[in-house]
Order: structure tokens, then C-alpha cells, then sequence
């Protein structure tokens, strides 16, 4: 059974590889990691579309059966390109920002992301879509990305860096807050602390997962295999970081193999 390939600027897409693998115990799953080229959130668009270009490129020389855009901001600047460039399915994630209007109280929610999907015409869709009976909050959480890259889930600077993004959609009365980009999962437990008991948080990662199984049924990709599916790693920085923060992430030391240029 050919394997499926789940992708993000970094480590922060292991929180949807994890919500995949639950979804579908028995498939290969290959990660790459471009953490080399991190954040994307900071980058131009045609430096992003060119880092999706290669990693594409490198799946399809992988042969694999789906793909996964694992990351708000590729899924927001050139999902369209790489599902013109791939014959298999392509699943992207994009902020909650439907579930989060249906579930808010307070009738504001807040999205927590970084620049490039804040500003990105994919989010004003999505609002002028299913935001527009409620008021939508749009944070960018500079450092945040960082955070996570490096390891830093918790402690004081970690706490201080969320707590400056939050408090300005706290004051303003969300209720509910989407966690826009695939490494904020990662700082779920900081944020809920500091957010408080009457705030909901929404990860669009089990959806994305619930949307790779359909695509496959649909198109009867999916086998019944008589092991369970492996993992393996890619990652275009630090071989030394990538080993300790995906190990320490992904709850199990693994293999990290450099990205081909």
C-alpha cells in the first residue's frame, strides 16, 4: 500500500500526523518537516509556492497516494498550485473559523495565526463565508512558530510571549479561539491556562484527518493492510534539533533523515 505525505514549514504539522494516524492506523505515513525555511508565516508568497513546489515534487517521486498540507499558510498561498501539479488528492487544513462561529457565546472569536494567514484572501473568504453574524478577531502570533521549533513548550518566556497575543482578544470579549496554525496545539495547555476555563479552543486537525479518509474511501485507496503503518522523517534544518524536538513532540524517538535539496 502506497503511503500518504503530510508536510508543513516545520514541526507544528506533527499535531495533524498524529490526528491522521489515529484516523488511519494502518497506512505509511512520510512527514517532512522544512523547518530549515521556518516559519512560512514571515516568508513571500512566491518563496512559499517555490518550497511547496520541491516538497510536492519530492512526494511525487515518493509515490504517494494523498497529501496533506499540514500548514495554514501553504494551504492559504498555494493549495490550488499543488493540487494542479498532483494527480492524488490533496487535503489542506484551514483555520475553524465556521465551527468557532457556530460555537461562540459571546458572538466573538478570536484566530490565532501567523501574518501571512491573517492576511491571506483564503481567511477573508472564510469570514465573509461564515464569520458574518459574529465578530472575528484576527491575531498574528509573531514567535509563536519559534517557540515550538525550538522546543519550548512551557516556562516563563514562553508563557509571557502567548500571554501578550491573547490579552488583546480576551479583553475583547472571545469566547472561542481557533488555533490557526498546526504548531499552536503544541502550546494548547499555556494557552488554555492563561485563557481561562470559559474559553473554547478548536483544532481543525481532526477534520483534516475525517476529510483524508473520505477522500481515500472515494476513491477506494484505502486497503486493509495486516500491519500497522509506519512513519518516517524528513526535515530540511538541524538534523541534531529536528531528532530531539520531533522525538520529544511526536512522544517516541524516530529516525529524522535531511530533506534532499
Amino acid at each position: 500500500m502506497a503511503a500518504i505525505g503530510v508536510f508543513d514549514s516545520g514541526v507544528g504539522g506533527l499535531s495533524v500526523l498524529r490526528e491522521v494516524r489515529r484516523a488511519l492506523p494502518g497506512v505509511d505515513l512520510l512527514y517532512v518537516a522544512d523547518s530549515g525555511h521556518a516559519p512560512y508565516g514571515e516568508r513571500s508568497e512566491s518563496f512559499i509556492a517555490a518550497r511547496v513546489d520541491a516538497i510536492g515534487a519530492f512526494f511525487r517521486r515518493a509515490d504517494v497516494q494523498a497529501i496533506v498540507v499540514a500548514c495554514n499558510t501553504a494551504s492559504a498561498v498555494a493549495v490550488q498550485r499543488l493540487r494542479a501539479q498532483s494527480d492524488v488528492p490533496v487535503v489542506a487544513i484551514e483555520p475553524a473559523i465556521k465551527p468557532a462561529a457556530q460555537a461562540t457565546r459571546s458572538g466573538v472569536i478570536g484566530v490565532l495565526a501567523t501574518q501571512r494567514t491573517i492576511d491571506s484572501a483564503a481567511v477573508a473568504k472564510l469570514i465573509n463565508a461564515h464569520g458574518r453574524q459574529v465578530r472575528v478577531l484576527l491575531q498574528a502570533c509573531t514567535g509563536w512558530v519559534e517557540l515550538v521549533e525550538s522546543g519550548e513548550l512551557s516556562g516563563a518566556r514562553t508563557e509571557a510571549k502567548v500571554a501578550r497575543h491573547l490579552k488583546p482578544l480576551l479583553e475583547q470579549g472571545a469566547d472561542t479561539l481557533v488555533l490557526g496554525c498546526t504548531h499552536f496545539p503544541f502550546l494548547r495547555d499555556v494557552i488554555a491556562r492563561l485563557a481561562g476555563p470559559n474559553v473554547d479552543l478548536i483544532d481543525p486537525a481532526p477534520a483534516v484527518a475525517r476529510e483524508l479518509v473520505r477522500r481515500l474511501s472515494a476513491s477506494s485507496a484505502i486497503g486493509c493492510p495486516a500491519r500497522p503503518g509506519t512513519e518516517r522523517f524528513w526535515s530540511s534544518g538541524s538534523l541534531e534539533r529536528a531528532h530531539a524536538v520531533i522525538g520529544a513532540l511526536w512522544g517516541a524517538r524516530v529516525p529524522v533523515v535531511a530533506l534532499p535539496a
